[in-house]
């Protein structure tokens, strides 16, 4: 096995304003869920999440949500860092029948892997990384929240 560490670089928590479902097509349920803000607070990186990102979600017919976020922060000293993420989250098995219902349970679990660029020096660091995200989807209160880890 092949060595490796996961170190904490930040966490996030995103508000999601109302999706604009576009409904059933040939590859799934097509629903973007736009950000409209949202802080990240961590170790290694303090901000905020700003407006106009959002996440391109397909629902599979098996239930599976595949996630394509992306997105900005901002960090407190003004560098702005794009956020590009891809991942699932499980509906269960009939996730969507019940999505199109709009009965979705309150609480998702979502996993995914990013990227992060930025042009300012002072996180260069940030544009050599893999990232793992462990987060979840709440539904009651339209929130994301992500723990972000570099994997070394």
């Amino acid at each position: 096995m092949l060595s490796y560490e996961l170190e904490h670089v930040f966490s996030y928590c995103a508000t999601i304003g109302k999706p604009q479902v576009v409904g059933p097509t040939a590859q799934g349920i097509r629903a973007i869920f736009p950000v409209v803000d949202g802080e990240v607070t961590g170790p290694k990186l303090h901000g905020k999440v700003l407006s106009g990102g959002g996440d391109w979600l397909t629902v599979r017919r098996d239930g599976v949500q595949l996630i394509d976020v992306r997105g900005t922060a901002q960090t407190d000293d003004g560098a702005l860092v794009y956020v590009a993420y891809t991942g699932v989250g499980d509906l269960g098995e009939d996730g969507y029948e019940r999505f199109l219902r709009g009965d979705v349970p309150d609480k998702i679990p979502l996993r995914a892997a990013a990227r992060l660029e930025t042009a300012h020096p002072r996180y260069a660091w940030l544009n050599r990384l893999q990232c793992l995200l462990v987060g979840e989807a709440d539904r009651q209160e339209s929130k994301v929240r992500y723990d972000v880890y570099a994997i070394r």
